[in-house]
């Protein structure tokens, strides 16, 4: 006998549902995933509040885009090393250890705040700690998430990776903004130090036996490895076109730990609670953009371009906003646009990347997305100080769509072969 229609609907519905989370069933990404959630959200709270501190020790727009470019600088200098890492030892032990250096920083940072002793050298210094442990970190943690699932699992991993990255994007600013207040600066970086626990045990607790290796390692010198994943990017057009995309927007769009403190403190004037809800906007707008991109059945370059460009366009937009009202729409379209974007990105290249250079390609894909971090910060940060907020997101708008205007030309000359889109199985490589 046939179900009747409504229940058929109903069995469709959840399997669409389930589909959107199919990576969640293996044991290992579990356990990776909830913990990367909780320290994710730790981590958002840390920077609201480490940026909430340095506009009341500076009231300098300058001064944010300083540590920002403290706390990224590492990454510009070290990623392409930290990718050598990856592709070189067990990731599994070298995230236990990053992971717990990030906790020591945070604690000390706590320490100082709750005692009275901070000064601005001091979230410098701890800023530029904070970049060397992430240069190691963030490749890692990109070419490890793959290597907990099968093939047909990763492009979802990918997609949920984003969700909790913007999912804590959310949680994060709102706590921050709710218990700054209330339990003062301090608390808050203690409560990113144990939220590292939660990463470590769940480290500690994955069956490394059913870990989905990746091959062998190869060796040579670290030069020579360089060489050997900067040749592949350069080689390879469809991989080349959405590098080129990430440096145009990771430098000059990408920079919300500078332009939302700057947005908040010189155009809209908020108090700490209202800059807690311009994060959590920016948040919402990118949980929406995830889940999009996770129930996606197919990633595509055109898709990649067209979230570029409105992203583009809407980073253009946030120079238009005169009310706190305004603010909170225009950022969740812009959080929608940008994680539309960097999932895609991300997606893409996770899928055409043989399994022995995932972490040398990834490397680069962090030097582009969180290296150039630096040089944007600095960019918005001193173009604010001269020209005032407003232009100086006009400009870095410009910049993006310039970025995306010279990727499609690139696109139109490339060598032939270059596929309109890849989808979720990766024709070139076996392994996925």
């Amino acid at each position: 006998m046939t179900a009747p229609q409504p229940f058929r609907n109903l069995a469709l519905a959840r399997a669409r549902f389930t589909r959107g989370f199919v990576a969640l069933r293996v044991r290992n990404y579990r356990l990776y995933w909830l913990g990367q959630l909780i320290s994710n959200v730790g981590t958002w709270m840390q920077s609201t509040a480490q940026a909430w501190l340095v506009l009341q020790l500076t009231r300098s727009p300058f001064a944010i885009g300083l540590v920002t470019a403290f706390q990224f600088l590492p990454v510009m200098v070290l990623a392409l090393v930290g990718g050598v890492v990856a592709d070189r030892v067990p990731r599994h032990r070298l995230l236990v250890v990053t992971q717990s250096l990030a906790l020591v920083l945070a604690l000390a940072f706590g320490a100082l705040v709750g005692t009275g002793l901070i000064q601005l050298w001091q979230v410098y210094i701890i800023a530029l700690l904070s970049g060397i442990v992430t240069a190691i970190d963030a490749p890692v943690r990109q070419a490890f998430a793959v290597e907990l699932v099968g093939p047909e699992d990763r492009a979802n991993a990918v997609a949920l990776n984003s969700m909790l990255f913007n999912g804590a994007r959310i949680i994060g600013p709102a706590l921050a903004g709710m218990l700054i207040g209330r339990l003062g600066i301090a608390t808050i970086m203690y409560l990113n130090g144990a939220s590292y626990l939660a990463v470590i045990a769940g480290l500690l607790l994955m069956d490394p036996r059913r870990f989905y290796t990746l091959g062998p390692r190869g060796g040579g010198s670290v030069l020579e490895r360089l060489r050997e994943g900067l040749r592949y990017i350069t080689g390879t057009p469809e991989v080349l076109r959405v590098m080129l995309l990430i440096a145009a927007i990771g430098t000059f769009g990408y920079n919300f730990s500078v332009v939302l403190p700057l947005v908040g403190g010189f155009i809209l004037h908020t108090d700490a609670t209202e800059y807690g809800g311009l994060g959590t906007a920016l948040g919402i707008g990118s949980l929406a953009g995830s889940l999009a991109t996770a129930f996606a059945r197919r990633v595509s370059v055109h898709r990649l371009l067209a979230a570029a460009g409105a992203f583009s366009v809407l980073l253009g937009a946030m120079a238009l906003t005169t009310t706190y009202e305004l603010a909170l729409v225009v950022l969740i379209a812009l959080g929608f646009a940008g994680v539309l974007f960097s999932t895609t990105a991300n997606t893409l290249l996770q899928l055409e990347v043989p399994d022995a250079l995932r972490g040398r390609v990834m490397s680069v894909y962090t030097l582009l997305f969180m290296g150039s971090t630096p040089v944007g910060g600095l960019l918005v940060g001193g173009a604010a100080h001269a020209l005032g907020v407003a232009n100086a997101l006009v400009l870095c708008a410009a910049l993006c769509l310039l970025g995306v205007g010279a990727t499609l030309i690139y696109g139109r000359h490339a060598p032939a072969g270059v596929a309109p889109g890849i989808s979720p199985v990766n024709p070139h490589d076996g392994n996925g």
